[in-house]
């Protein structure tokens, strides 16, 4: 069948609801996460929840997903995936994703950098730093802002997630010099110390009313070779919407746009629909794990979700007979999760939706993220060279009909 998708297959939508998991994976108990399900607990905790275009698409037809109603006749084909990479942060999800499967967890600092990182960090930078502990993001600034701004000292923490983040007000520290300082954070933090992301978190306004700006960045480690390269490298246009082209360390993409919101990166999305008819678009919403999962906020996640189904069916009228919808997510972050604000060790949705794919198709559950990129790859017509290095299970001759 490999002739016939590269004559009928031109583009893949490829959209992640961050953190939209869909129940507790085997090892769950091991990060302690007994018990989560981002999507059916939220369902469950807030009343009137609908998100009846997802539910068309099959989402609630997964075994998992148990607080919303079944469709008789789901328009696509659904799963849910179990990652096989330990972990459960964005960088490890997205990665697998595009067929990278880890051996070995990013390292994480549950108490704070050790004094090899932070005194060479201070060193570097001519700066001295506050924080160092795991916390909350809007925490932190609250606790600390007013102390940085009077001082100057940079704020540094960390969390569940392999992550080294740098907060600092935008009239204390101009953006351009928090970035500066992330890169140096960067180069640090290699070896023993490579942690999936530096991010840059810059805020605004005073204290007791702080709030961070649109204007992050994150650094990550340059990932091994992926799809992403691979698409690129056969001339196969690829855009990322969103912080897709941070998570890759800058790499394998042929265009990239930031957002600021979901709804900016739903848009945006839209915006290359019309722009590129063929190649991946692949986007990144991160607004349901960074403002409300992590938040614990079951209202605005739920309210965030139901955003997103009501434009859903705008991006399908963008669909030609040629594309085909992936929907899926990268890791869990359970707003019901009362006893920790990380992500949670969860399966994630996938569903598959497109002129071509056939209607009602269970696919059960599929082991590995890596699905996804060794489909993706197969449907816009990566040679047998570049396929043979991607890990995963092909889906191409399952979900066409």
């Amino acid at each position: 069948m490999t002739d016939q998708i590269k004559e009928s297959i031109a583009r893949v939508i490829l959209i992640v609801l961050d953190s939209v998991g869909v129940g507790a994976m085997p090892d769950a108990a091991q990060y302690g996460d007994t018990g989560a399900n981002t999507l059916s607990n939220i369902g469950r905790d807030y009343k009137n929840f609908k998100i009846d275009n997802l539910v068309k698409l099959g989402i609630s037809n997964i075994d998992t997903v148990t607080s919303l109603p079944k469709h008789e006749s789901p328009a696509g084909a659904y799963a849910k995936l179990e990652e096989l990479s330990p972990g459960k942060d964005t960088t490890t999800g997205h990665w697998e994703m595009m067929g990278i499967k880890l051996e070995q967890e990013f390292p994480g600092y549950p108490d704070g950098f050790p004094p090899e990182v932070i005194d060479e960090f201070e060193r570097q930078t001519g700066c001295k730093t506050i924080g160092n502990y795991a916390a909350s993001g809007t925490q932190i600034i609250e606790e600390l802002g007013e102390r940085h701004q009077k001082t100057g000292a940079l704020i540094v923490y960390t969390s569940a997630d392999s992550v080294f983040q740098i907060a600092a007000h935008e009239q204390t520290v101009p953006i351009e010099k928090l970035y500066e300082y992330c890169k140096i954070a960067r180069a640090i933090l290699r070896g023993k110390h490579a942690v999936g992301r530096v991010i840059a978190r810059p805020f605004e306004g005073v204290a007791g009313a702080y709030k961070r700006t649109s204007r992050r960045h994150d650094y990550s480690l340059e990932p091994p070779e992926n799809l992403l390269d691979f698409l690129k490298e056969s001339g196969i246009r690829t855009a990322g919407v969103g912080k897709i082209y941070d998570i890759f360390a800058c790499r394998g993409l042929s265009d990239y746009i930031t957002s600021s919101s979901n709804l900016d990166g739903i848009n945006k999305t839209i915006d290359y629909m019309h722009r590129f008819s063929t190649g991946l678009i692949f986007t990144n919403l991160v607004d349901f794990d960074m403002v409300y999962g992590h938040r614990r906020d079951v209202e605005g996640y739920a309210k965030s979700l139901m955003e997103f189904d009501s434009h859903l069916p705008e991006i399908i009228k963008n669909m030609n007979e040629k594309d085909i919808l992936m929907i899926t997510a990268d890791h869990g972050c359970d707003p019901t999760f009362i006893k920790t604000t990380d992500h949670t060790r969860e399966y994630v949705p996938l569903l598959i939706y497109g002129q071509r794919v056939k209607k009602s198709l269970n696919l059960n559950t599929i082991k590995g993220f890596t699905c996804i990129s060794r489909t993706i790859g197969r449907l816009l017509g990566l040679s047998d060279e570049y396929l043979s290095q991607i890990q995963g299970e092909d889906l191409s001759d399952k979900i066409l009909g």
